[in-house]
């Protein structure tokens, strides 16, 4: 375990920022909502994801990696991927792994570490392995009184727990007056929720005492945590917008079906992203998938752009945005080469931001600091060190893992510059230049442009650069 600072971490739950005590130092765990395996990731389920990567890291260098176990689950069974499966005239199968495969694809682009365990949704249906599956765990919420069957359905009756609504703030009577929910014969009251709904022969369903069926939304993550980390364990994370009814709901089964005060001792989440000022969305043209981000900018770019706002508080995805955060990167990555060393040490001051709620703003401040220092050292063994501890701070948060040759190659706009013709374009535009022929400069200016070249023009000349 490094260093004897003390680990913060706000809570939505009580809505204050405590010092963070695992359960069982010796296993630290934690549980994340994954995806949900029909479509390409959007930009805004890169934000969890990059959020929660950066937070295992930091518990692995307090705790130790072996002593840290992180969950994120892959939930391949839903209403979303039936429709879509039918809509493309696929497989549901077939639709899950290949959405599966992109998604790991992009996140690792992301500079994203495997987290420990990916459990399907689909494996912990009915699983007697495991200390719980979801359909174990239905029985249990039945006998307790919590849970009824109706119609081949299973409800949670949520008037069964005195304090549903706790986390996210809203009392019974508040919920039901606004509510807009499934009002269906078979429900004893308009809040209670599905664990369990019938299947017909050509949806995916499991043998259950209530009929051939599938399991509700908020059941998967119950069972699922449960099973891998225990009734009770040390962090539930995911976007605020899970909040409710999903962690709601989560709590509500889990607290209930094991008679414990807590399911997890912190609930955290990321706030909301919007695109350019406006929330995403198809219908305005702004919906961006991690795929089609990773087609311009280097993952790596994309990471630093998201951790440039605190993880709870809202975010403006923009382009002027990324450009910024590429020219930061290119101007870390110019201070350490091609040095690929990491014997260096992580900087205090940089570690103790990051244990401040994850105030990944002032640790990327602390970043510059370092930056400045080498800068302002001559050559010698003080700058070198001073580069490593650049480089060991920025891999705690999976920045600079690699040499500057790498990153610049692994630019996409960069690989498919010609430069042999941006010369001869640019010799071309000279001689116009040079007989007055300022239309066909300015021609020749516009389709270096719109080939991603900047030109620089001097009395020494002119230069040119890839657009960030």
């Amino acid at each position: 375990m490094s260093s004897n600072l003390e680990l913060k971490l706000y809570d939505t739950l009580t809505r204050e920022k405590r010092i963070f005590t695992p359960l069982d130092p010796e296993r630290v765990r934690m549980y994340v909502c994954g995806p949900t395996v029909y479509d390409f990731a959007h930009i805004g389920n890169a934000r969890p994801v990059i959020v929660f990567d950066v937070l295992f890291r930091l518990l692995r260098h307090i705790y130790g990696a072996e002593h840290v176990t992180y969950v994120r689950n892959v939930t391949d069974v839903d209403d979303k991927i039936n429709a879509r499966a039918a809509e493309r005239g696929i497989s549901i199968r077939e639709l899950t792994e290949e959405t599966y495969r992109n998604f790991k694809a992009d996140v690792a682009a992301l500079g994203c570490l495997q987290p420990t365990v990916e459990p399907r949704a689909t494996e912990y249906v009915s699983k007697p392995a495991a200390s719980v599956d979801m359909i174990r765990l239905i029985e249990r919420l039945i006998a307790n009184g919590n849970a009824y069957a109706a119609e081949g359905h299973v409800l949670f009756a949520v008037a069964s727990m005195p304090d549903y609504g706790k986390l996210s703030k809203r009392s019974l009577d508040e919920m039901e007056a606004g509510a807009r929910v499934e009002v269906a014969p078979y429900k004893r009251d308009p809040m209670d929720f599905v664990l369990w709904k019938p299947s017909p022969p050509e949806l995916p369903g499991w043998d259950s005492p209530w009929g051939r069926g599938r399991p509700g939304w908020h059941i998967e993550c119950s069972a699922m945590s449960a099973a891998l980390l225990g009734e009770t364990f040390d962090i539930h994370g995911g976007g605020i917008d899970l909040v409710f009814p999903h962690h709601e709901n989560e709590i509500a089964q889990s607290r209930c079906a094991f008679h414990t005060p807590v399911m997890a001792n912190f609930w955290m989440h990321n706030g909301f992203l919007q695109v350019e000022g406006e929330k995403m969305s198809k219908s305005l043209g702004n919906f961006v998938t991690i795929h089609e981000l990773l087609e311009e900018w280097p993952g790596e770019v994309v990471r630093l752009n998201m951790l440039r706002s605190h993880y709870r508080q809202p975010m403006d995805w923009t382009v002027k945005g990324l450009q910024e955060s590429s020219k930061i990167l290119d101007g870390w990555y110019d201070i350490i080469g091609d040095e690929t060393n990491s014997s260096g040490t992580p900087d205090p001051e940089f570690v103790a931001a990051l244990r401040d709620d994850l105030n990944t703003p002032n640790a990327l401040t602390q970043l510059h600091r370092i930056a400045g220092e080498v800068r302002g050292q001559a050559s010698g063994a003080a700058q070198v060190e001073r580069k490593r501890t650049l480089r060991a701070s920025g891999m705690l948060i999976g920045l600079m893992a690699q040499s500057k040759r790498k990153f610049m190659q692994a630019y996409p706009r960069r690989t498919t510059v010609d430069e042999t013709k941006i010369t001869s374009l640019i010799e071309a535009r000279k001689r116009a230049r040079a007989v007055k022929d300022f239309k066909e400069s300015d021609r020749i200016r516009d389709e270096l442009a719109a080939m991603g070249v900047v030109l620089k023009d001097s009395k020494d000349g002119t230069t040119w650069e890839i657009a960030r």
